[in-house]
């Protein structure tokens, strides 16, 4: 059942639609809808990913670099038939959780700050893409085709975009994941309080290090369908401020970056504003330079309205 604040940012949406189809009709275009659509489920994948380490306390910063170095290797294998696609698949999304694995054990058990990990992330595995390639973009060949793979990540059923199919199915697992099993619920538990969650007797050390390997593991999944949306991937800005967008997408949605608060369906609902304010931009003429205003905008925003939500609330929330 949706609560008082998705129901809020529903009708936020459908304001900001319609006040955006009547400034420009071409806003309901089945071309533009259908393109809108299409970044919506690209760009929801990795947001939900980042709602995770956002709930549990966190932040990952490393998103772009993850998405761009995973990009590269995926084209690489596929690309040059080092493995098939399903083989390459499995190594990206295997690659994508250990790489989450390492952050949450540095985070929870060596004790590193979230921020300083992410950030030492962000570099090395731009840098690691950018070797990987020599600096070069990395892209099929003229003529190379792989049917199923690009029908299962770039193309559409019922005029629906296979991306934001992958979305929504993702969006339903995750969300049983996060409200309606007992991880979620010493997730929420941890990011909330984790001296308090320790002494109830919370694994908060596991609890961190598996909400850090479904970021990575879910960014992974968004690397491939990015790698096969774009088909050629320059490994020094292909991902660039990706993780932005998800934080903006996480805080819109109702993620709180205390941590322990946050929905799946807030998530959902934080991109498609997003996407809808990206798409106001493109259509109204306003100088694209102005996107990453509108992000920063966006993400100051949430925070000062869950500060307000906090002190009307009286809450306070310890951290250890």
């Amino acid at each position: 059942m949706i609560d008082r604040k998705n129901l809020g940012l529903l009708i936020l949406i459908l304001v900001v639609s319609g006040v955006v189809a009547v400034l420009n009709p071409r806003f309901l275009s089945p071309v533009n809808l259908s393109n809108t659509a299409n970044l919506i489920g690209l760009f929801g994948i990795f947001a939900i990913a980042q709602a995770f380490v956002i709930i549990s306390g966190g932040i990952e910063l490393s998103s772009g670099s993850v998405i761009a170095l995973l990009g590269v290797i995926y084209v690489d294998l596929v690309g040059n038939d080092v493995l098939s696609p399903a083989s390459a698949t499995v190594l990206v999304l295997a690659l994508g959780a250990l790489i989450g694995a390492l952050h949450g054990v540095l985070v929870a058990r060596v004790g590193l700050q979230p921020f300083v990990v992410t950030l030492c992330g962000l570099l090395i595995y731009r840098g690691i893409a950018r070797y990987y390639t020599e600096d070069a973009t990395a892209g099929f060949a003229f003529g190379a085709s792989f049917p199923g793979l690009e029908w299962l990540t770039t193309g559409r059923l019922l005029g629906v975009p296979n991306s934001l199919t992958a979305l929504l199915v993702i969006a339903g697992l995750t969300g049983v994941l996060l409200h309606r099993s007992v991880y979620g619920r010493t997730l929420l538990a941890t990011g909330r309080n984790p001296q308090a969650a320790r002494y109830s007797g919370i694994n908060t050390t596991l609890v961190l290090i598996i909400a850090y390997t479904l970021c990575a593991g879910l960014t992974a999944i968004a690397a491939i369908y990015l790698a096969m949306y774009t088909r050629s991937i320059s490994p020094a800005s292909h991902g660039n401020f990706y993780e932005l967008y998800a934080i903006a997408a996480a805080v819109l949605g109702g993620c709180s970056l205390r941590g322990g608060e946050g929905s799946i369906l807030g998530v959902v609902l934080g991109t498609v504003l997003l996407q809808v304010l990206q798409n106001l931009v493109n259509l109204l003429g306003i100088p694209s330079s102005l996107n990453f205003a509108v992000m920063g905008s966006v993400i100051i925003l949430g925070v000062l309205a869950d500060n307000w939500l906090l002190k009307r609330k009286g809450v306070s929330r310890p951290k250890a």
